[in-house]
């Protein structure tokens, strides 16, 4: 029989989160004044009212998780989020129908990228705000946060984090799960504060380089402009290249890299396979992008390796048009859209 408490509570700590991040747009529609604060206060308060609700309903006393409980709880859990993820859109009238809302939020959560949005720098500064964590929410997956509170909710959660974060790497970071979930998450913000840091201390403002740092740790590809990646300098879409690279990667890797580990990050044959294929690829592209374009050899090269990384992560940011290039490039670029990075990042997670 499944045990209907945890996933309760769990789904129900899921919502209080969420909720509570949406209240942390609020700063940005403020400042920006967007009109949209009423918007997000009310939904971050709806939601978190109603995790409250399921985190406080109490079923029987047994809160463990079984593995047919945990893939429940993850199935639940994403359904919620981007139900409640809707309501910002919705009440601020960003995006007036709620199947096109709807799309809007699952894409977020999920980090694919698609938007119904046409004029993404007519929005509202706080809803786009709320539009970026929603993929940096995706990306590493709130669920995995989830289980590193479970020790709060006398809940155990191996079955759970096997359900939302699996990776081929035989490796460990840590014995327990709760401590592997705190890791992850820290080496998740770290990077993504870092990134932000990065990207205000160069030339963005602090709002483009907080919300493009979030989406692109969680390889999701939401954009502040228009024309995404392509608005910003050189050295922007270097640093950007970089990070899509690093957030492709295996977290498991990351923190052997972290650590000071680096003969087991390089023995670990999925990442160099990744390494190799965006090397290879980037070569080809580049060559071809000088020989059919009138690019420079530098924008040539910077163009194609900031396409592939992103392609390949699945983040979605644009430098250029490439489907211009080549018809061969535009099949390559479908193949490394399907083969994807390495299992256990934000892409591949």
């Amino acid at each position: 029989m499944i045990n209907l408490q945890p996933i309760s509570n769990v789904v129900g700590v899921l919502l209080v989160v969420i909720g509570t991040m949406m209240l942390g747009c609020l700063p940005f529609s403020w400042y920006y004044g967007g009109g949209d604060a009423r918007a997000l206060a009310t939904s971050g308060l709806i939601t978190i009212i109603a995790g409250a609700i399921f985190w406080l309903f109490r079923f029987r006393n047994n809160t463990d998780v079984n593995k047919r409980e945990g893939y429940l709880i993850v199935s639940l859990g994403w359904i919620a989020m981007t139900c409640f993820g809707v309501l910002p859109y919705i009440l601020s009238g960003t995006i007036p129908t709620f199947a096109e809302a709807f799309f809007e939020s699952v894409s977020g959560f999920t980090t694919t990228g698609a938007s119904v949005l046409t004029d993404i720098e007519a929005a509202p500064k706080g809803i786009l705000v709320w539009r970026s964590l929603t993929q940096w929410i995706g990306g590493m997956g709130i669920i995995v946060l989830t289980v590193a509170l479970f020790p709060l909710l006398g809940i155990g959660g191996i079955e759970l984090f096997t359900a939302e974060a699996p990776g081929p790497t035989s490796d460990k970071i840590h014995p327990r799960i709760q401590e592997t979930a705190k890791r992850l998450w820290f080496i998740y913000v770290g990077l993504t504060f870092v990134l932000c840091i990065t990207f205000w201390m160069v030339e963005m403002s602090f709002y483009d380089a907080f919300n493009h740092a979030l989406t692109t740790m969680a390889t999701g590809g939401f954009s502040t402009k228009n024309s995404s990646m392509a608005y910003f300098s050189s050295t922007i879409q270097y640093i950007t290249t970089l990070f899509m690279f690093i957030a492709g990667i295996n977290y498991t890797v990351i923190y052997l890299g972290l650590i000071g580990k680096f003969k087991k990050v390089w023995r670990n044959d999925e990442f160099r396979a990744y390494f190799f294929l965006v090397i290879i690829t980037t070569i080809i592209f580049a060559i071809t992008v000088v020989n059919v374009t009138d690019e420079g050899t530098e924008k040539a090269f910077r163009d194609s390796i900031f396409q592939v990384v992103s392609l390949i992560t699945t983040t979605g940011f644009v430098s250029a048009d490439y489907t211009n290039w080549t018809t061969s490039l535009t099949v390559i670029t479908f193949v490394l859209l399907f083969s994807g990075a390495c299992a256990g990042s934000t892409s591949g997670g």
